[in-house]
């Protein structure tokens, strides 16, 4: 009988390939096993097993597979089963689905190793120079690719290898490089064959004239009279001030032996405490509904002003999922609130909380992987951003997905295209867990979802310690430009409220949604804006690195001293960035430290974590800030809050621009005045009177919701349809045109969906691709499923049209 494996590849590849399988394999192998399988012509990729069986493909032949690379599953079937669902709901690729669920670790990918060849001595004296070169080279070890590149000084050395390679000069091999390494700490310790003996006189006695190895032999006895407990290296290094040389003489002579553990590296390590944070009544009685309405509900909206203590609720609901054995999945929109709800769970659980986001190495994500596949006591609560929902939960009991209403939550590029609020529910039914959607300001269709009892909700509609909510203020840009009240980006009156607010000893925050020194730098003369060479979109004006940059494809050029256009040197920048607002600031208060929170600032590892630990200590007394600053953040000493200019959220050209700029204006109200004091919001504006603007200074979320409900329903937009967008991508823009159109036309004949385009978007070329875009709306009454295989039944014919097959489409299910 003849084995074989259906296995998932690592490529925008749509369905499971099938290889051939020996029977000892076949009694070894089940679904979730990596395995090394050539494809293509050579190279071998790191596969997953999703099904065994003895049917053999009709179209080709398989190949065996290279390896099984361990011992035991690292992807559970639940995994694959949510794997599935994402594919067939967001018409993703199995494939780009699987790249992006796996630690980088676990997707070993094979490498070309050049070799040599024994050759002749004429064929050897008739290579030119640099094959020559190369061969010289193979003579000492084999290269890779990249060793001959740089032995040559060329980019390109492909073609001089396939010329070698068909001489018979050299020969080609695949190389599986293993990408994790574990952590090893060494430690030392008194040579037990020195303590047996009780010869710890006569070592004294040898090292009268070593001082320096007398100090760290010391070093070894510190809290530690018997010499035998084993002591980390790097710690009784520093403590002792000497230097590793020292050590490794010790070892030498035989007074200290040394081993190896290996260890998980520490991402967060906060102490456990044991003070008391009793809930508020509120807090009882919100905690009780949700336990309640969990009974009847698998998902419950949990609605809690800014301030209320929704993290305290949070934390109690965990306490008693984990008492139970189970694991909880605590999802927050922006790595910056990693280090702040850290700090609050550890302080409480101790070293049964763990974090998984993108800033943390491959080999620490690794690590987590492995504590969560096993179900280590270190892994029980996971603290992540949207990728956690890839981990391998094996018994998982609650998701909560704190500020459920962000756009961080959908991933827009690359695929999968998916949204994690609407998958982590999908997960939790797949695990039987609960969800807790928390949020001051829930989105419309969650908010839609409990009105059409789909979720269970609770409110808690008091701030802790019954703090007052914020008083919001808003000052009319348009007449104190008329009344030359405005210095930079400043009215008088928000001047005023930050002079008082230093005064009283508090902090400021400063919001304003646009990175960068300034938006476009223009020609006085003539008008003329420098613009991306690969992008339609003017660039940015950067101070720091005193560049103009494009925030699409990261091209940049030095700040021109004179116009590209009519030469003449009369620039002048438009428009306020963070960076801009940062250097006002200064300039107002040249006392203050101010500091600034946006994506240039916060690149690295750690960045977020020091900018909040320095503002929390109020080391940074103004911190300036993109929207990252209104995400969740608690900061006690805040009074004031300051918002620069709120038109540039209202006037954004999307159906959600008034929902979302209630959420964030609300959101970074809430920053202001959390503990005793009650904070003030100042927001400047051309519109004060703008029924949004109203409805923030009233808190009247109920009146927001309905009217966005009313023009929703009107207008044929979610909750009461579903968007699929298709975008086309080419270099060529007729082509673009051509192909976009002809996907549109079929979609309209078939009669499933109104089909809205195509047309450009509002940055038409990306990277020197032009794209076009087209809009499907499904109607509550039309089978999601069958104009779903509609679109792909259309995208296969596009793909075998031979003037299209250069262009790039690209799907996106539900894209806002």
């Amino acid at each position: 009988m003849h084995y074989f494996a259906d296995v998932l590849l690592p490529l925008a590849l749509g369905k499971p390939f099938t290889y051939a399988i020996t029977s000892e394999d076949y009694a070894v192998l089940k679904p979730g096993f990596r395995v090394a399988v050539s494809f293509g012509k050579s190279k071998v990729y790191t596969a997953v097993v999703v099904n065994l069986h003895t049917v053999p493909p009709e179209r080709y032949i398989p190949k065996y597979i290279e390896l099984i690379l361990e011992e035991s599953p690292s992807v559970t079937p639940k995994q694959l089963e949510f794997w599935n669902w994402l594919s067939q709901y967001y018409q993703s690729k199995l494939g780009d689905i699987m790249r992006a669920a796996l630690p980088t670790t676990l997707l070993l990918e094979s490498e070309t190793i050049v070799v040599k060849k024994d050759i002749s001595s004429d064929l050897r004296n008739a290579l030119e120079d640099d094959a020559f070169l190369v061969y010289e080279a193979l003579e000492v070890k084999a290269l890779s690719i990249k060793e001959i590149t740089e032995i040559l000084g060329k980019k390109n050395v492909l073609g001089l290898l396939h010329d070698l390679f068909s001489k018979e000069v050299i020969d080609l091999h695949q190389k599986l490089n293993e990408k994790y390494k574990p952590k090893q700490v060494r430690y030392v310790r008194l040579s037990s064959s020195i303590v047996e003996s009780g010869g710890l006189e006569g070592v004294f006695e040898s090292l009268k004239n070593a001082p320096k190895q007398m100090q760290l032999l010391m070093g070894i006895f510190d809290q530690n009279p018997k010499g035998n407990q084993w002591k980390d290296t790097k710690s009784l290094l520093d403590k002792n001030a000497v230097g590793s040389s020292v050590l490794s003489v010790l070892i030498s002579k035989g007074v200290l032996e040394e081993q190896s553990v290996q260890e998980d590296r520490l991402l967060y390590h906060f102490k456990k405490s044991d003070l008391d944070r009793s809930l508020s009544e509120a807090q009882k009685r919100a905690l009780k509904a949700i336990t309640q309405s969990f009974e009847k509900k698998s998902v419950v909206l949990f609605q809690g002003v800014t301030g209320s203590g929704k993290t305290e609720v949070y934390i109690e609901l965990i306490a008693e999922v984990i008492n139970r054995g189970q694991q909880v999945l605590y999802l927050l929109p922006e790595i910056s609130l990693t280090p702040q709800m850290v700090m609050r769970l550890q302080e409480r659980f101790g070293s049964e909380v763990t974090v998984y986001h993108s800033k943390f190495s491959i080999h620490e994500r690794t690590e987590v992987w492995n504590n969560i596949l096993e179900n280590k006591a270190k892994a029980k609560i996971i603290v992540g951003t949207r990728s956690a929902l890839f981990l391998p939960f094996s018994d998982l009991g609650l998701l909560i997905l704190d500020e459920e209403h962000e756009l961080s939550y959908k991933q827009f590029d690359p695929s999968p295209r998916y949204h994690a609020r609407d998958s982590a529910i999908v997960l939790a039914q797949i695990h039987h867990a609960k969800v807790l959607l928390g949020s001051a300001t829930p989105s419309v269709e969650s908010s839609f979802n409990h009105m059409s009892d789909k979720y269970g909700w609770v409110e808690l509609g008091e701030r802790y310690g019954a703090v007052e909510l914020p008083e919001i203020i808003t000052v009319d840009l348009k007449s104190a430009y008329k009344q030359k009240k405005v210095k930079g980006g400043f009215t008088d009156t928000l001047i005023r409220e930050m002079e008082q607010t230093l005064d009283m000893g508090k902090q400021i925050i400063l919001f304003q949604n646009q990175r960068g020194y300034a938006p476009v730098m223009e020609c006085l003369d003539c008008g003329h804006m420098p613009h991306c060479h690969q992008c339609d979109v003017s660039l940015t004006y950067h101070q720091y690195t005193d560049q103009l940059k494009c925030h699409y494809c990261g091209y940049h050029i030095a700040v021109p001293q004179k116009c590209h256009a009519c030469g003449l040197p009369h620039l002048s920048t438009k428009g306020l960035g963070t960076q801009q607002i940062q250097e006002q600031v200064a300039a107002l208060f040249p006392e203050v430290k101010v500091a600034r929170m946006d994506w240039d600032t916060t690149r690295g590892k750690w960045a977020f974590d020091k900018l909040i630990h320095s503002f929390a200590h109020q080391e940074v007394k103004i911190l300036v800030g993109t929207q990252m600053v209104v995400k969740g953040l608690d900061f006690q000493n805040v009074h004031l809050v300051g918002v620069l200019n709120a038109d540039h959220l209202l006037n954004f050209p999307d159906f959600r621009a008034h929902e979302r700029t209630y959420q964030m204006l609300s959101q970074v109200a809430g920053r202001a005045g959390r503990k005793e004091l009650r904070g003030k919001v100042l927001i400047q504006t051309y519109q004060p009177h703008h029924p949004i603007i109203q409805q923030v200074i009233e808190g009247n979320y109920r009146q927001m919701l309905e009217q966005q409900l009313k023009d929703r329903k009107e207008y044929d937009y979610p909750p009461y349809t579903r968007l699929i967008r298709i975008v086309v991508h080419h270099s060529d823009m007729e082509t673009v045109k051509k192909a976009s159109q002809w996907i549109a036309n079929v979609l309209i004949q078939s009669q499933y969906g109104q089909v809205l385009g195509p047309v450009f978007p509002s940055v038409a070329r990306v990277r020197n691709r032009y794209r076009m875009q087209i809009l499907v709306k499904i109607n509550g009454e039309q089978s999601k499923n069958r104009v779903k295989k509609v679109i792909h039944k259309t995208l296969e014919r596009f793909e075998s049209i031979s003037s299209f097959r250069s262009c790039k489409v690209n799907l996106d299910v539900d894209p806002y």
